[in-house]
Formats: C-alpha cells, sequence, structure tokens
C-alpha cells in the first residue's frame, strides 16, 4: 500500500486541479465553482497578520532557565524555589522602530522579551536592551511611536520629528545618550544585555514584598558595531542579527545570559533620593548590587518563523506568583495596552496559540470568540460559580494588599526637583561609562543624526536639543555643537563657555 500522502484543501478534501483553474471551454473565462482556486487565494490574502505596530521585525529562540542561587528570600515564585531547577522559556529579541523589511543593525534599542513557562502559568518579562526608556509616562508613548515612524506627509522618516520631540522631553535625554552611541547598533541578539527595565516587585512567602529589577548579563561579552559597520552590515546583510543567532544555535554554539536582581525594600522606595520608579533612571549597583539568580540559555531555534515566532505574543501583565507590579506609571500603562495589542493582531484566544498556550493546567470560564480552538469548553458550564464542576479558587494564590500613598486622584505632571532632574545620570554615562574613544563616536553619532533636521525651525530644535546636551556635560554639548557648526555664544549663557 502507497504511503503517499495526498493533497486535500484545508477542510482535509483530496484534491487534484491544484495548478489549473476549472474554465469554459479552453479559452473562456474561469468558473465561481473552482472552491481550490478561491480557498488558495484567500488564504493567500491573508497570510499576512497585522504586524507589531512596534517591534515588528524579530528573531526568536528556545532554551532553559536554571537557577544557580538561592533567591527565596525575595519570592515565592515556583520556578526559583529550588538550585538546579530549570524553566523552559522563549526569547524574542527584535528592533523597536522599524518595519518588518527593516535591517537588523539600524540604530534602535532592542527589545528583550521572555516567555517563562512555569507550573503556576505563563510569565511573560517583557524588556528592551537597555535598563531605562525614553519617556516615563504612558501616555507620551504614542508620540514618541509616532515619531520612530514614517511622516504623515512625505511617508519618510523624518530627523526633524525624532529631534523635534527628544528636544521637547528632555526625560529623553538618558536613553538617547545610549542609542546614540555604540550601545545602540549591537553586535547580533548574542553579544547585548537584556533587561526587565522597569521596576516589578517580589513577594516571599511571608507576603513580604520587595521591589526589583532585572539584569540578563550576556555570557558571549559586549560588542557592538560602529556607526560605519553597522551602516555595511546593513548594506551587506539586512537580516544579520536572526542570521547569527539562528546558526549559532543550529551548530551548538547556544547562547546564555546571567539573569540577576536589585533589590530594594519599600522603606528605601519612600526615601530614596529620586522616583525609583522612574523608567527613565537607573538604580546605583553600588547602592543596590546586582545578585545572581541563575543562567538562562538558548538551545533550540523554532521550526516555523510564523508559527512560533510572528504569532509569539507577550504582555508584562502576566505575572506569577510571587511576582508582581510596582508603581513604575510606563508599567502601568504597559500592563492594559500589550494584551489589547495581542487581542488586535491575533485574536481573542491568541493564548491557544501553541506558542503562547500554557503548557501546564488552564482553567477557565472563557468562551467563543474568534479562531476558538480548543473544543470551547465542550458541554461544561461557562459561568462561575455552578453546581455542576469542581473549579475553584485556590486561596494560597491570594495576592497581598497593597498600599496606596494617597486618596488623591490627580495628574502629578509636577515632580520634584530630583524627579526632573534629566542630566545627571546622562552626564555620569558620558564622562565614566564610556571612554575617549566611544565618546568622539557618540559625539559624532549625534552630530550626523542631527544634521538631518530641516525645515523652518531647524535651528530652534537644534538649539533647544544643545541645551540638553549642555545640561548633562559641557564637552558633550561643546562637541556636538562644533560638530554642527553652530557658534555657541550666540545660543548659551556664558557660564557655558566659560
Amino acid at each position: 500500500m502507497s504511503t503517499q500522502r495526498k493533497l486535500t484543501t484545508a477542510s482535509g478534501i483530496p484534491y487534484y486541479h491544484h495548478e489549473d483553474t476549472q474554465s469554459a471551454g479552453e479559452r473562456g473565462p474561469l468558473l465561481l465553482q473552482d472552491f481550490i482556486l478561491h480557498e488558495k487565494m484567500a488564504h493567500f490574502n491573508r497570510e499576512r497578520i497585522p504586524e507589531r505596530i512596534v517591534h515588528a521585525k524579530g528573531s526568536a529562540a528556545y532554551g532553559t532557565f536554571t537557577v544557580t542561587h538561592d533567591i527565596t528570600r525575595f519570592t515565592k515564585a515556583k520556578l526559583f524555589q529550588e538550585i538546579g531547577k530549570e524553566t523552559r522559556v522563549m526569547l524574542r529579541m527584535s528592533t523597536v522602530g522599524g518595519e518588518k523589511g527593516s535591517a537588523d543593525t539600524e540604530r534602535d534599542p532592542r527589545g528583550f522579551a521572555l516567555k517563562f513557562y512555569t507550573e503556576d502559568g505563563n510569565w511573560d518579562l517583557v524588556g528592551n536592551n537597555t535598563p531605562i526608556f525614553f519617556i516615563k509616562d504612558p501616555k507620551k508613548f504614542s508620540d514618541f511611536i509616532h515619531t520612530q515612524k514614517r511622516d504623515p506627509y512625505t511617508n519618510c522618516k523624518s530627523a526633524t520629528n525624532v529631534w523635534d520631540f527628544f528636544s521637547l522631553n528632555p526625560e529623553s535625554l538618558h536613553q538617547v545618550m545610549f542609542l546614540m552611541s555604540d550601545r545602540g547598533t549591537p553586535h547580533g541578539y548574542r553579544h547585548m544585555h537584556g533587561f526587565g527595565s522597569h521596576t516589578f516587585s517580589m513577594i516571599n512567602s511571608d507576603n513580604k514584598r520587595v521591589f526589583v529589577k532585572f539584569h540578563f548579563k550576556t555570557q558571549q561579552g559586549i560588542r557592538n558595531f560602529t556607526a560605519a559597520e553597522a551602516d555595511q552590515m546593513r548594506a551587506t546583510d539586512p537580516d544579520f542579527a536572526q542570521r547569527d543567532l539562528l546558526n549559532a544555535i543550529d551548530s551548538g554554539n547556544f547562547p546564555k545570559w546571567t539573569m540577576m536582581i536589585q533589590v530594594m525594600t519599600e522603606e528605601q522606595s519612600k526615601t530614596h533620593k529620586f522616583n525609583p520608579f522612574d523608567l527613565t533612571k537607573t538604580w546605583s549597583q553600588k547602592d543596590y548590587p546586582l545578585i545572581e539568580v541563575g543562567t538562562l540559555e538558548l538551545n533550540a531555534n523554532p521550526q516555523n518563523y510564523f508559527a512560533e515566532v510572528e504569532q509569539a505574543a507577550f504582555a508584562p501583565a502576566h505575572i506569577v506568583d510571587g511576582i508582581g507590579f510596582s508603581p513604575d506609571k510606563m508599567l502601568q500603562g504597559r500592563i492594559l495596552s500589550y494584551p489589547d495589542a495581542q487581542r488586535y493582531r491575533l485574536g481573542a484566544n491568541y493564548e491557544q496559540i501553541p506558542v503562547n498556550r500554557c503548557p501546564f493546567m488552564v482553567n477557565n470560564y472563557q468562551r467563543d470568540g474568534q479562531m476558538r480552538v480548543d473544543g470551547n469548553g465542550g458541554a461544561a458550564p461557562n459561568y462561575f460559580p455552578n453546581s455542576f464542576d469542581d473549579i475553584k479558587p485556590d486561596e494560597s494564590y491570594i495576592r497581598p494588599a497593597e498600599p496606596v500613598e494617597t486618596p488623591v486622584a490627580d495628574w502629578y505632571d509636577r515632580n520634584g526637583p530630583n524627579d526632573n532632574d534629566h542630566y545627571t545620570q546622562p552626564g555620569i554615562f558620558f564622562r565614566e561609562v564610556l571612554s575617549d574613544e566611544d565618546k568622539k563616536r557618540l559625539i559624532n553619532t549625534i552630530v550626523g543624526a542631527m544634521a538631518g533636521i530641516d525645515g523652518p525651525k531647524r535651528n530652534l530644535i537644534i538649539n533647544r536639543q544643545l541645551c540638553h546636551f549642555f545640561r548633562a556635560d559641557i564637552q558633550l554639548g561643546m562637541g556636538i555643537a562644533n560638530g554642527l557648526g553652530i557658534n555657541v555664544d550666540e545660543i548659551m549663557p556664558k557660564q557655558h563657555t566659560a
């Protein structure tokens, strides 16, 4: 008996005429009744789901997270409860602002989104390759992203729009410095750090809460492209990061990262010199040292990019017992927006897609909706409470109450002087983190980027942004001004040029 598989329609109907359409006579018009043509074209027309608004182009791989150090004093999360315990993970890394066809070496932050498949459900830790971000209030997010996308009039990227927004939002300066340094063009995905970026919380078995920041230090070593190298690779291989990650894993050269955390108590958060939940600032590692947790290893490539990478859905709202949120405003905004974006792209039942499905127990009363594929609960009741099934809430998962500092609701855009200090940390980054050669390349990259500003507001935007650079560091401001051919005496107070 032949074991050859038959060609069928999506409904399993075998057919023969896959390459020729039924017609009225040899040369006549095509017939509406040829349902094979309809099925092929209808599916083809729908092969592209809406691309992600941000992080559209990315790569992903599966792997394991292994606990190497005991942090049970901070958290009761099951994946951390035993040294040596392994948890399956998926990590997706991506550029932020470009479309799916953009180059991997564009100057851009890189997404670093982890899905932990734990016995208490899927935990999504969705961050970037930088510990900070451009803004600290979620209401600004769509406006910021619009400046990174195409201009509504020209349909081209606009340096004018980008720097106009940066210059009007000095809180962006810290991330701008990271972006314009060589860190803005990492050498693929294997040679960059990852961060949860936001402030999260951990709850231990005594229901005591601490605030944490997650760090993933690459064990491959940091490696970046210079601006010239990134431009060259963009022309040579726009899919460099994808190919590099894929080939490394296929060859058995599994990339690894060390997970570490910073910990701040609730008491420390109340007296910290600036708002510790501000996403545009970092915590000092001298005051809050890194604590090692475990090893993340990527060791398996997805077998189908669309099914497992394009349909992978991450949301900071997905936290497990022992992990919690914080008053981080940007995190609070993402709790709503990310699941909403996934439902728009993939449908209300996106968590039934295999790459997103929890491999352990899932019991709820959600029913119906587009692309329901799991039996829809069968004949079981679709309401709670009921007298027919044995699904009950488990009291051991009650989350402890979180204190609210004030009963007054307001729009807090007037923070204290330290919260509005957008210059100290960027200045420290420039003076203490970058080498002399790094500083030169940073200045040259900024000059090149700002040279693209045009239009009647060009001088206004450049001068406004220069003021921010001068406030961070005099040498930085002077270097950029000189590179742009700006006479500093005409735009800056005398003390800046003294």
